[in-house]
């Protein structure tokens, strides 16, 4: 499972889904006005209520309050389950990232999810072998752009990437998928709560050797790692574990270019193509 992949949609999240809609209409509402009312985007809101997504931690209690719901919502809310085929381990990491207060990804095969053009996402999964069919494929897109819209809604979470240079100079997709990778790499560089480093092709002295590694902190303290491979991935709780991952992910941060530098060297790759 390469990167993060959000489950197909599960009878909980397509009922709850539902139960929005219909409260949402009862109200007279249209769905950019709902949008507007829970200051969720528009594509939230959609997701949502066509159960493709989780809600937001707090998307609940400000879609009851805006819908005078009775309290249905909010209870529905409780009984949300991911798609029960989902493995254990990535059940837990996903609900811990949901509110995570920082999230660092260090990767050496492909380009974060979160940040993904969709033609990036569409030329990698056209790789894949086996392949998708056609209805995954989809499925798998339209979740991970929604899940690209945690780096904007959640400004007081701290995003940090290290992405290796050899990644650009592969161009994944041919020299316009990667132009326009590069140019929204650029873009998410402008945000306050994203920095985006790249680790140079040449590097004699390198911390990440053992392969891809992310690491989060929760609201209260507690840390966690996330390691992945080609069938499977490990979640890391053990203090001890994680401060290992910790102290490789701070010398990679000293290692790769400054985020300054960094968008140099995006700029100038953006202008080899």
């Amino acid at each position: 499972m390469t990167d993060y992949e959000e489950p197909e949609s599960s009878d909980s999240l397509r009922a709850f889904g539902e139960i929005v809609a219909s409260f949402r209409e009862r109200a007279g509402l249209t769905q950019p006005q709902f949008s507007d009312l829970v200051r969720y985007s528009l594509h939230t809101v959609r997701s949502v209520e066509q159960g493709r997504r989780f809600p937001p931690p707090d998307f609940p209690d400000r879609a009851e309050h805006v819908l005078d719901a009775f309290g249905t919502i909010k209870r529905a809310a409780k009984h949300l389950s991911r798609n029960p085929g989902l493995a254990a381990w990535f059940r837990q990491w996903a609900k811990l990232e949901r509110s995570a207060a920082t999230l660092y990804t260090y990767e050496c095969r492909i380009i974060p999810g979160l940040l993904q053009t969709e033609a990036y996402m569409r030329a990698a999964y056209e790789g894949r072998v086996p392949p998708l069919p056609d209805a995954r494929l989809e499925a798998q897109v339209a979740a991970r752009l929604d899940r690209q819209g945690m780096l904007r809604e959640r400004q007081g979470t701290a995003f940090s990437f290290i992405v290796e240079e050899a990644l650009l100079r592969r161009r994944t997709g041919g020299a316009e998928v990667t132009r326009e990778l590069i140019g929204s790499l650029l873009e998410l560089t402008r945000l306050r709560n994203v920095d985006i480093q790249i680790m140079p092709l040449v590097q004699e002295v390198h911390a990440g050797l053992d392969g891809p590694l992310r690491l989060l902190e929760t609201p209260d303290g507690k840390c966690y790692g996330y390691c992945e491979g080609q069938r499977g991935g490990l979640l890391i709780s053990d203090a001890k574990e994680v401060s290992v991952l910790q102290g490789r992910y701070a010398s990679m941060r000293s290692q790769a270019l400054t985020p300054k530098d960094s968008v140099g060297l995006l700029t100038q790759l953006r202008g080899e193509l």
